[in-house]
């Protein structure tokens, strides 16, 4: 399985934030499957302005006054109805940045905890911005073939973008580059942050 992720780190090519990043967070929710750990996806709605249609971890900009952790689970919570009380935060990843939208987008780990019954939140996709939940197993993203890169000139230089080839959905873009570091710290080849409190 180790095998399937690419040996080199995925480097972020802006190294920080600009100075006219948007600044935002996503939640990287984890839970445990028939098929061992995974993680939530949600394809965009059609709907919306940017990135319509595409797959990504709920999230959005960070409103003034709010941590990453609050925006993360703001969003999630307006997203997908994942109440902040249905999740223990564990970590963050390592930040990066998006040339096209001008985002730094700060990615909070998060682990689903079952409620008083014993039973995982039960979740739903707001239509208004999200048109599919995806609970995604870890082992998925690691097959033959659901991995690829391809090297894409950029202003700054040629990088890598990382594709995950599901059976029904593609993966790209800043969405794709999170998962890829999520594999390497799921096997020990990066480190995850502590929270940021």
């Amino acid at each position: 399985m180790v095998a399937s992720i690419p040996k080199h780190p995925a480097t972020d090519e802006w190294g920080s934030a600009f100075t006219d990043a948007r600044m935002s967070a996503v939640l990287v929710l984890l839970g445990d499957g028939p098929a061992g750990a995974e993680v939530l996806l949600t394809r965009r709605s059609m709907q919306l302005r940017s990135h319509r249609g595409e797959v990504s971890f709920p999230g959005g900009r960070i409103d003034p006054g709010e941590s990453p952790i609050d925006a993360a689970l703001r969003e999630a919570n307006e997203e997908v109805g994942l109440a902040p009380s249905a999740v223990e935060v564990v970590g963050e990843l390592r930040s990066i940045g998006t040339h096209v939208t001008r985002s730094w987008i700060t990615p909070i780990v998060a682990r689903v905890v079952a409620g008083g019954d014993g039973q995982p939140p039960s979740l739903r996709a707001h239509t208004g911005e999200v048109d599919r939940m995806l609970w995604v197993p870890l082992s998925d993203l690691t097959r033959p073939g659901t991995f690829r890169e391809e090297l894409w000139p950029t202003p700054n230089g040629v990088f890598p973008i990382f594709f995950f080839e599901l059976d029904d959905e593609t993966v790209w873009g800043a969405t794709a580059r999170l998962l890829h570091q999520l594999l390497r710290v799921a096997h020990g080849i990066a480190d995850i942050e502590p929270p940021a409190l």
